[in-house]
């Protein structure tokens, strides 16, 4: 399994340079063509007559196994046999973990137009990877990448409801928001986001149950009462990841998936003037990344019964879908195989925030990403967090600083974000370029062409 995260982290971040959601820089008033990925409504009587977004991108992992050796494991590559450097130090103790290794996002060309006070659209593009597992066992994770850690001569696991999703899709939006109401000082704007989805490529496993047995030394293990799917719509992990990204896999392929999404969003202040971050409070709700992609031609493993396996063959075996099903059935499982269409689910949040005005430039504003995706789906997921980011905040310069509490690591984390007109640096969790003790990190870089529209007096 070791060797699987790592290659998967490596091989994804070669494909396209979490946080996905620039905190530090996209709560301001003056950069809407990021935050309007936030909420969409936030485009409605913007400050930009024209916003053109030339390259952003943006990698991150997350997890709670174990902490961050260092910052410069992320990028090491995995060559040897023993599975490379692990990027975590592991945690002692048993229970669930979950992890994404990683996330990664590059948004393209994309062009914002205020049609007036009123109206405003964008089209936008990007391409994402989530490389996550969900819900699985701490202590079987241990016994397999590390064997000599077993003390005693036989344990026994158990992992139920377990998800494994490594997913590289293509997006194209079109958005409107629109200030609909103005009733004195309350303002209400609405905004809406449809995207088609192209699916490049996807590979994952879903466990209802797995019962091992263990024995130390010997990396045999006895499954009993197993019930796993494997399906992807790739042979192998090398042909999704290690070929990279060509042209006509950005645009879906013959082999690849297609669907819809959407954001929806509203958001209520109240003004004390006509520019946009002319507010004493601002209150804002959304649902993101609602949808999914189908792939029609999907290929499938379901193993289910008891059987011997090995820690080692086992690593190897389940990057591979041939390799897979005549492994599982030489091992003593019964395996049904087959193609069908399977839906890949978006990583659903909801987004409330309340942003306050509190002096002059300095504003402060609490935001809480709420996760909605289901872990039984094939599909990506947030981790719920809620975050408090003052800052400084005018036409040329921006500086947050978000303060998130995570909800899957339950530890605080803090970041910086930086914008000097049109050009942004930051990220939303980086102490982890100064501490070995962190569960996280993500980075985020990018530039646009913004043009603000003139004050009237």
């Amino acid at each position: 399994m070791k060797k699987i995260l790592l290659s998967v982290s490596i091989l994804s971040i070669a494909v396209t340079a979490h946080g996905q959601r620039f905190l530090g820089v996209s709560s301001g008033n003056y950069n809407t063509i990021n935050s309007m990925y936030l909420n969409p409504a936030n485009l409605g009587g913007c400050s930009e007559k024209l916003s053109v977004n030339l390259f952003s991108a943006n990698i991150g992992i997350d997890n709670n196994l174990g902490t961050i050796s260092s910052v410069g494991d992320i990028g090491k590559t995995t060559g040897n046999d023993s599975g490379g450097t692990n990027i975590f130090k592991i945690n002692s103790g048993t229970g669930k973990f979950s992890m994404m290794v990683p996330s990664v996002e590059l948004r393209g060309p994309s062009v914002l137009y205020r049609i007036n006070s009123t109206h405003t659209v964008a089209f936008t593009t990007r391409v994402r990877a989530f490389n996550e597992f969900n819900n699985f066992d701490r202590a079987l994770y241990t016994s397999v990448n590390n064997p000599s850690s077993v003390n005693t001569t036989a344990v026994a696991f158990n992992a139920q409801n377990f998800n494994w999703t490594a997913h590289v899709w293509s997006e194209y939006g079109l958005s409107y928001g629109a200030a609909v109401l103005t009733t004195g000082p309350i303002q209400l704007k609405v905004g809406a986001t449809v995207r088609y989805l192209a699916g490049i490529g996807y590979l994952g496993i879903k466990g209802k149950n797995l019962d091992v047995s263990y024995t130390s030394g010997s990396d045999s293990f006895r499954a009993s009462n197993t019930d796993i799917q494997y399906a992807s719509n790739i042979q192998s992990l090398s042909e999704g990841f290690n070929n990279g990204v060509s042209a006509s896999k950005i645009f879906g392929g013959p082999s690849g998936g297609s669907g819809f999404g959407a954001d929806l969003g509203a958001v209520v202040s109240y003004k004390t003037g006509k520019e946009a971050a002319d507010y004493t409070i601002l209150l804002s709700a959304a649902i993101t990344d609602i949808g999914a992609i189908t792939y029609k031609t999907s290929s499938f493993v379901n193993v289910s019964g008891n059987g011997y396996i090995k820690g080692s063959e086992l690593s190897e075996n389940v990057k591979n879908y041939q390799d897979l099903r005549n492994y599982a059935g030489t091992k003593g499982f019964y395996v049904d195989t087959g193609t069908q269409s399977t839906k890949v689910y978006l990583p659903t949040a909801m987004v409330i925030s309340a942003d306050m005005h509190l002096y002059k430039k300095f504003y402060a504003s609490g935001t809480l990403i709420a996760n909605m995706a289901k872990d039984a789906n094939f599909g990506s997921k947030y981790y719920s967090q809620f975050s408090i980011i003052p800052r400084f905040d005018t036409r040329l310069i921006s500086v947050g600083l978000p303060i998130t509490y995570n909800t899957l690591s339950k530890t605080m984390r803090f970041g910086l974000g930086l914008r000097f007109a049109g050009f942004f640096i930051g990220s939303d969790d980086m102490m982890a370029t100064f501490s070995g003790t962190q569960y996280g990190y993500n980075f985020y870089a990018g530039g646009m062409i913004p043009i603000y529209r003139k004050h009237k007096s």
